[in-house]
C-alpha cells in the first residue's frame, strides 16, 4: 500500500450528501489504484476517528495522502495527519451538491483551511477541486501518483559514470553525496580504459546482435567499417555492465579517449542504448543522464540531450545540437537515422539527422554549489525544418520570447546540456519540483 485516502467530515453538515461523495470517490480511487490505496469504510468525523484509522494501517508504507475535505473541518484533522505521516498531501475539495438554501458541505472552505495549515507548516501539497467524475480530478490524482512513483524509482536508480568528465566540463560532474541525499540516486564509477580493453575482446558471435539491431534502424550502415565493429563491441560490453551492476543509465566520457584509444565515436553507442531505454549522456554528464531518465519515465519515449547552439529571433526559436548522438526513433521520418562521422574528428560512426517535428518538453536537473539542486522546464514545438548542423539537431520554437529566455538562462547559469522529450510533461515536472521541494524555473506560456 502506498496511498492513503482520508475522507474528512463533520456531522453538523449534510451526511447524506457527504456519504454520496465518499462512495463515488472510493469508486474512483479503487478503479485507479486497486490494492495500492487504503480506503476507510466510513467518513472520518473526528480527530479520534482519524487517529484510530491511521493506527490500523502501516504508516511507513504511505507515500501519498489524498486528504479530502468532504465537508468543512477545522485544522485539527490535518494537524493530526501531519504528526502521523510525512508523505506529500493532495488536498481535495468537492462541489456543493446544490445552490440555494442550506450550505450542505462547505467543502471548499475546508480545503482552503487545510491548505493554509499545510503552507504554514512548510509541507508540500497540491490542491484539486471537483467531483470524482470530473476529468481534472482524475488527471490531477494520476499525475500526483505518477510523480510519487518516479520519486520512489529514483531511490533505486544507479547511474554508471564511465570515465571522468573532460577537462573543464565542470557542469558534467556531481557531488555524489548531495545527489544521493536529494534524489536517492547512486553513482557507480567505471574505468573507461578497462571498458575499451574488455570491449575489444568481445567476439563477433556476441556483438552480432547489436550489429543486426543497428542495421534495422540505421539506413545504409556499413558493417564492414571498423568503427561499426567497435561500436557493436563497446555497446555489447556496456550492456553487460548495465545488467551486472543494475544500472538505469550511463554518463560516458566520450572525447578525446574514444577517438584516441578506441578509434571510434561514442555517439553511436549512446544513441543505441538510449533507443533501448538505457539513457546515456555524453561528456560524463551525470545530471544530463538523470534528466533524460526522468523524461523517459514520464513520457515512455526516448529522450534527447543537446547543446543550445543557435538563436533565431525571426522564428522565436533555438537549436539544440550534438555531435552525433540521438536515439534512432527521434529522426525525421523523411530521412530516418543515417550514419555519419564526427563533425570535428572525422571518425565514425555517428548519427546524422534532424529530429522529427512535434510538441516537446525541455528539462534539466541543475546543480551548482551556490544554488544546490533546482529544476529547469521549457516547452515548445520542434519545427519541420532542415537539419541545421552536422550531427543531430532540432530547431524549437519556444512558447516564451526566445531572446528573453536565452538571456534568463545565461543569467541563472544553467548548464549547457538540455534534455528533451516529445510530448507535454511540464505539469508533471512542476509537480516533481513541488514534491521534492526544489526551486523550479518554468519557461512556458503564461508561466515564465
Amino acid at each position: 500500500m502506498t496511498i492513503v485516502y482520508l475522507p474528512i467530515a463533520r456531522k453538523t453538515f449534510d451526511l447524506e450528501a457527504a456519504n454520496d461523495q465518499l462512495r463515488r470517490s472510493k469508486d474512483l480511487l479503487h478503479s485507479l489504484f486497486l490494492e495500492k490505496v487504503s480506503l476507510p469504510d466510513e467518513l472520518l468525523t473526528s480527530p479520534d476517528e482519524l487517529v484510530r484509522y491511521l493506527e490500523s494501517i502501516n504508516l511507513e508504507q504511505v507515500k501519498l495522502i489524498i486528504y479530502q475535505s468532504v465537508t468543512f473541518a477545522d485544522g485539527e484533522f490535518i494537524e493530526e495527519t501531519m504528526k502521523q505521516l510525512k508523505a506529500p498531501v493532495l488536498v481535495w475539495s468537492v462541489r456543493e451538491p446544490s445552490i440555494g438554501g442550506r450550505l450542505r458541505l462547505n467543502s471548499l472552505t475546508g480545503g482552503n483551511s487545510t491548505c493554509h495549515v499545510l503552507r504554514s507548516a512548510g509541507r508540500p501539497y497540491e490542491f484539486v477541486f471537483g467531483n470524482p467524475e470530473e476529468h481534472q480530478v482524475r488527471q490531477t490524482i494520476q499525475r500526483k501518483t505518477r510523480i510519487m512513483q518516479v520519486i520512489e524509482q529514483l531511490k533505486t536508480v544507479k547511474v554508471g559514470v564511465v570515465g571522468e568528465h573532460p577537462p573543464g566540463f565542470f557542469f558534467s560532474g556531481t557531488d555524489d553525496e548531495a545527489l544521493f541525499a536529494q534524489f536517492g540516486v547512486e553513482t557507480v564509477h567505471l574505468d573507461l580504459m578497462e571498458a575499451f580493453q574488455a570491449s575489444k575482446r568481445i567476439p563477433k558471435e556476441q556483438y552480432e546482435g547489436a550489429l543486426q539491431q543497428a542495421e534495422k534502424q540505421v539506413i545504409g550502415l556499413n558493417r564492414s567499417d571498423e568503427t561499426v565493429t567497435r561500436f557493436a563491441q563497446f555497446t555489447t560490453h556496456m550492456k553487460s555492465e548495465i545488467k551486472e551492476k543494475q544500472l538505469a543509465g550511463l554518463a560516458i566520457r566520450c572525447w578525446p579517449d574514444f577517438f584516441t584509444e578506441l578509434g571510434a565515436a561514442a555517439c553511436s553507442t549512446l544513441s543505441h542504448l538510449t533507443e533501448e531505454g538505457l539513457v546515456s549522456s555524453c561528456e560524463s554528464d551525470i545530471h544530463g543522464a538523470l534528466s533524460m531518465y526522468i523524461l523517459q519515465e514520464l513520457s515512455a519515449s526516448a529522450p534527447y540531450l543537446g547543446d543550445m547552439v543557435h538563436l533565431n529571433e525571426a522564428s522565436n526559436s533555438v537549436v539544440l545540437w550534438h555531435c552525433g548522438a540521438g536515439a534512432y526513433s527521434l529522426a525525421h521520418p523523411a530521412s530516418g537515422a543515417t550514419p555519419g562521422v564526427h563533425p570535428n574528428r572525422k571518425i565514425g560512426f555517428t548519427m546524422e539527422f534532424g529530429l522529427k517535428p512535434g510538441k516537446v518538453t525541455m528539462f534539466r536537473v541543475s546543480y551548482t554549489k551556490q544554488d544546490n539542486y533546482r529544476l529547469l522546464i521549457m516547452r515548445g514545438d520542434a519545427l519541420d525544418t532542415p537539419k541545421r548542423f552536422n550531427g543531430t539537431s532540432v530547431e524549437i520554437k519556444l512558447e516564451t520570447d526566445a531572446t528573453d529566455t536565452l538571456n534568463s538562462l545565461m543569467k541563472e547559469g544553467f548548464e549547457p546540456h538540455y534534455a528533451l522529450v516529445y510530448g507535454d510533461v511540464c505539469d508533471e515536472l512542476v509537480e516533481l519540483g513541488n514534491q521534492l521541494g526544489l526551486p523550479t524555473h518554468v519557461y512556458t506560456e503564461g508561466r515564465a
